[in-house]
């Protein structure tokens, strides 16, 4: 008879009773099964129908984490070579904050675009976020020659931009909500057509830069920076890069990425572009994906203090890692484009 006092000669008893042991294997097999499987679901799948994107935004922006820790630019930041580490598991030197300024200026520089104070300058900013780009850009250029329009699919966005834009007395830049795939703007409308981060989004992406391309003046400039796939021409993606890829695509609402050599061709099919430019800026922006871990390691509270955002913030942090991952493998690429409109005028 077992002593009911004797804890150890209960679990030793239970233990060697016939079946337990398979029975444990399975149960740490079901539980390892379904937290893969819960691991490797999206949470946050792409709807057009249901404007997923605009949604996502708006809730992003309502609860503030995203503008707390990334600021005014929600986008990957820039990193020259001594402004990273060695390997990009630790955080490096450089300011979180400033690298995203950094970005835009290296972004503006990779355009060429000349911002001549002689002549008034109309520039597009095409999935503006809460408008830190367009802000700044609209600083950069002057408010006596330069007005800067931010478009987005989110009204919390946009509502905000404006906030922000009246708060730092940016009085040239304006917002609106608008798809960026059906602008509302008419033809050769703008000198400067920015768009940055946006078209992982877009559902259809030969749409969205014929739209932008649409709006620009002849003579004018685009510039696209995007996260990017690599080419599967020739070498196809295998099953583990393309589980990879469905997460990717659909935790953070994203239709599917392309290549950046797909990008360019989609610019050069228009008929309308002239010396398309493309870079890879991978190694300039890795950085960010972690460091944006980092900043929330450093400064815990804002999420520690709100605990119905903890399982959205892991899968927040899940993805960065994820990205990170793909960017340093090869399986994705931080795609850079740029080409000017031609002037059916000059042949």
């Amino acid at each position: 008879m077992v002593d009911l006092f004797n804890t150890s000669a209960i679990a030793d008893s239970w233990l060697s009773s016939p079946g337990v042991g398979i029975s444990i294997i399975a149960a740490v097999a079901f539980l390892i099964k379904w937290a893969d499987q819960m691991l490797w679901t999206p949470s946050r799948t792409y709807n057009k129908d249901e404007n997923s994107v605009g949604r996502e935004y708006d809730a992003w922006s309502s609860e503030g984490i995203l503008e707390h820790y990334w600021g005014e630019h929600i986008h990957l930041g820039y990193y020259g070579d001594k402004e990273r580490n060695s390997h990009d598991l630790l955080p490096p030197p450089k300011n979180f904050i400033q690298a995203k300024f950094d970005f835009v200026d290296e972004m503006l520089k990779f355009s060429e675009f000349d911002a001549s104070p002689a002549k008034p300058i109309q520039v597009l900013d095409v999935g503006c976020g809460i408008g830190g780009t367009s802000r700044y850009l609209a600083k950069k250029f002057g408010s006596t020659n330069a007005k800067v329009t931010g478009i987005t699919l989110s009204p919390v966005q946009a509502k905000r931009a404006a906030e922000l834009a009246a708060q730092q007395n940016v009085v040239n830049a304006e917002f609106r909500v608008m798809d960026a795939l059906n602008m509302t703007f008419p033809d050769n409308s703008f000198d400067l057509v920015w768009a940055c981060e946006s078209g992982e989004h877009m559902p259809d992406k030969k749409k969205y830069v014929e739209e932008m391309t649409r709006v620009l003046k002849p003579g004018g400039k685009v510039v696209i920076a995007t996260w990017c796939q690599r080419d599967d021409t020739n070498r196809p993606f295998n099953e583990k890069e393309q589980r990879m890829l469905n997460f990717l695509y659909s935790e953070w609402t994203h239709p599917f990425f392309i290549s950046i050599d797909a990008y360019a061709k989609l610019m050069e099919g228009t008929g309308h572009l002239a010396h398309v430019k493309t870079a890879d800026w991978t190694k300039q922006t890795i950085t960010s994906w972690l460091h944006s871990i980092w900043v929330g390691i450093f400064d815990p509270w804002p999420v520690f203090g709100r605990p119905r955002l903890w399982w959205k913030c892991f899968r927040d942090g899940l993805t960065l890692v994820r990205m990170h991952q793909s960017f340093r493998s090869g399986l994705m690429e931080y795609g850079m484009m740029t080409a000017t409109k031609r002037d059916p005028q000059q042949k």
